[in-house]
């Protein structure tokens, strides 16, 4: 295990210190838009200044319902030089998950965009701790008085940066994370975690200032956050695209002479079946790296045939960051792994049924991680927490196994999530959706395998006596409640739902 020595500094000196280092570099790039990181410490300690004068202080909440754009990553920084902590949200919630996230967090002030104001709007009347909503793009509606605009905000702001004492220590993101039950629970980040896991990134990635990579992964998610500030942390290039397009992606490829192609399964499987590629469009990307869920070995093979790239992989989560990442040196490389411990990161594997007992090499059961980036624990869940975080380990809840070498292999998902993509979703969530509904009187949510997702959310549900379900009608009924990458794609009538006898669905019988 190497060792690192970190900077004893918040996020937003790891900025400074790139804008003092390379200040005319380019930072973002956004369709026409280049900040250098000279203007993203302007630009970010001008927000600062405007988010203080609505009252945002020290250790407040700032919401980000954003989709990716500059002024995610201002907002971010933002917040940290404050003290604030940022809660971003997936920007393709609907009412009910701004509501709970923002109340649960007790967001002060939220920064959104003019795109998404319907649905904030929907959720206003519900919203119990915000008190100022910043609003990117359009003009703000004259029956808004809680409503600023962007450009208002930060007109007549100073560039300096405002006054305020942050310790590593602090708290400085709070994403949520569906764990493995219930509703999403709070991740507690500090200062401390984000910069050590960044220096540890940019060890593992060899990255410098010459780099550049794309990030079309929602910034809100630990993969496209992550991303974000390593490229602050190396002084390398961040191209953001909304979402992931397969023309828009080559393009830009070739256009910035990416040199790193960070992806997530269902993005390789599309690079490995799109019929007009060619690998001299992908010259310049020296790696494909997959994250956020376990990689097919063929998809990989696929695609390094096809294309040239030399695909590798990546663990990690929400609780966690990155903990492990592939060797870069060709003959160190293993494709179906996950890779080695980062710097300062120690793993383990242990049996199933204690959680405790450490288990030999090439034994399956459950991932343990310790180190530097991992979480403080779950906001306002004690008990969540400390079934999580033993002894300062980690417990994953994924399932895998150690070679004799050292690399990680996981083999299992998290218990009974369902990984739709680079999205975790607890089907417990879905079934809360689906007892509303008043035809439904039972129901049990489990994932089926997809060729292209991975996983999708399958319903079984219990009509109420007396009751038919019209299974359209329910997952209109669905759709408009819950985000889109959490839709249930299939649907079945059952007779009832197998539980145990406390009470808890039996979902292995579900699947069967």
């Amino acid at each position: 295990m190497s060792k690192l020595t970190y900077s004893d500094v918040p996020l937003h000196e790891v900025l400074r210190a790139t804008a003092r280092d390379r200040p005319d570099n380019v930072a973002i790039c956004f369709e026409d838009k280049r900040l250098t990181f000279a203007d993203l410490d302007a630009e970010s300690n001008r927000l600062a200044n405007g988010l203080r004068a609505l009252g945002l202080e020290s250790g407040d909440r700032l919401g980000l319902f954003l989709p990716n754009c500059p002024e995610f990553v201002i907002g971010f920084y933002a917040a940290s030089k404050l003290g604030a902590v940022v809660c971003p949200l997936n920007s393709s919630y609907r009412e009910r998950e701004i509501t709970y996230q923002l109340n649960d967090a007790g967001a002060r002030v939220l920064l959104t965009h003019a795109k998404l104001l319907p649905v904030v709007e929907a959720a206003r009347p519900n919203l119990e701790s915000v008190r100022s909503i910043v609003l990117v793009g359009d003009e703000a509606p004259d029956s808004a008085s809680n409503i600023t605009r962007f450009e208002d905000t930060v007109s007549g702001q100073s560039t300096d940066p405002p006054s305020a004492r942050v310790d590593q220590g602090q708290l400085a993101a709070l994403l949520y994370s569906s764990g493995t039950t219930g509703l999403p629970k709070g991740v507690m980040l500090t200062h401390r975690n984000r910069v050590c896991n960044h220096e540890q990134h940019v060890l593992a990635t060899r990255m410098g200032d010459d780099d550049a990579y794309i990030i079309y992964m929602p910034m809100s998610h630990i993969f496209g956050l992550a991303l974000m500030g390593v490229a602050v942390r190396a002084g390398a290039k961040q191209i953001l695209i909304e979402r992931f397009d397969l023309n828009a992606v080559v393009r830009l490829i070739e256009e910035h002479g990416v040199t790193w192609l960070f992806a997530v399964p269902p993005v390789l499987l599309a690079l490995a079946n799109a019929p007009d590629l060619e690998a001299s469009q992908f010259r310049t990307v020296k790696f494909a790296l997959s994250g956020a869920a376990p990689l097919p070995p063929d998809v990989a093979r696929s695609v390094e045939a096809r294309l040239g790239l030399r695909v590798i992989q990546g663990y990690g989560s929400t609780e966690a960051g990155a903990t492990h990442y592939s060797p870069l040196d060709t003959g160190l490389i293993k494709p179906e792994s996950g890779g080695l411990p980062m710097a300062d990161t120690e793993h383990r594997v242990v049996d199933l049924e204690t959680g405790e007992q450490t288990l030999g090499t090439g034994e399956v059961g459950e991932i343990l991680v310790r180190g530097p980036q991992i979480m403080q624990g779950y906001w306002n869940a004690p008990e969540e927490t400390a079934r999580t975080l033993r002894g300062g380990w980690l417990h994953t809840g994924d399932i895998g196994w150690i070679d004799d070498e050292g690399y990680i292999y996981v083999v299992d998902r998290k218990k009974e999530m369902i990984k739709y993509k680079s999205f975790s979703i607890a089907p417990a969530e879905l079934e809360a959706v689906l007892l509303e509904h008043p035809d439904v009187a039972d129901c049990g949510v489990t994932g089926i395998e997809d060729a292209e997702a991975g996983e999708v959310p399958k319903a079984f549900v219990v009509p109420r006596a007396g009751s038919r379900i019209d299974l359209d009608a329910l997952a209109s009924f669905v759709a408009g409640r819950v985000a889109g990458y959490k839709q249930i794609r299939h649907f079945e009538v059952i007779d009832r739902i197998p539980k145990t006898p406390s009470g808890k669905i039996l979902r292995r019988m579900l699947k069967k």
